[in-house]
């Protein structure tokens, strides 16, 4: 991976400064969800080509391996913030980003707070059981209280998905 320059934006000789200052905001964006800085690399050089880029492309103009493109590309795909286009006369697969809200919301909803609140509620019902198994009378009251507590965020949690993609959607 390249390194970071001083101002912390990712050097690269094939992006104009507006290229550049809009990948690096979709790099940090991605990172605090947790993801990669290939993927806010990715989406955000798509985000501002006028035509569709090919993964060739994305590699040479980021300076970023054909696996971390490849990868970058797999993930967006999946949140539904990439999508291929026809360029006619070309064979390679062609890329361009999605730009409703709504449907990166939605793929963003779908693919990484579903699942991870899906194994939380998991979580919580073992822990309700490791509480039970707890000796200490105090300790077992002050305990499940706070499970109790996870449970209920992750209940809300739930119910303020669909309002949450509503949201973003108008």
């Amino acid at each position: 991976m390249p390194e970071l320059e001083e101002s912390g934006s990712v050097p690269v000789a094939g992006l104009s400064d507006l290229e550049r200052q809009i990948v690096d905001f979709f790099v940090d964006g991605v990172r605090v969800l947790g993801m990669p800085g290939s993927v806010g690399e990715i989406y955000g050089l798509l985000f501002i080509s006028r035509d569709p880029l090919s993964l060739d492309d994305l590699v040479q103009r980021l300076g970023i391996s054909k696996g971390s493109a490849s990868q970058g590309l797999r993930t967006l795909r999946g949140l539904g913030a990439v999508k291929e286009a026809e360029v006619p006369g070309m064979r390679r697969a062609h890329f361009e980003a999605a730009v409703d809200l709504k449907r990166l919301a939605g793929g963003f909803i779908r693919e990484q707070v579903r699942p991870h609140l899906e194994s939380g509620q998991l979580k919580v019902g073992r822990l309700f059981e490791a509480v039970a198994a707890e000796e200490d009378r105090e300790s077992r009251e002050f305990y499940d209280e706070r499970v109790a507590k996870l449970e209920g965020w992750m209940k809300r949690a739930r119910m303020m998905l669909p309002l949450m993609q509503k949201v973003l959607g108008q």
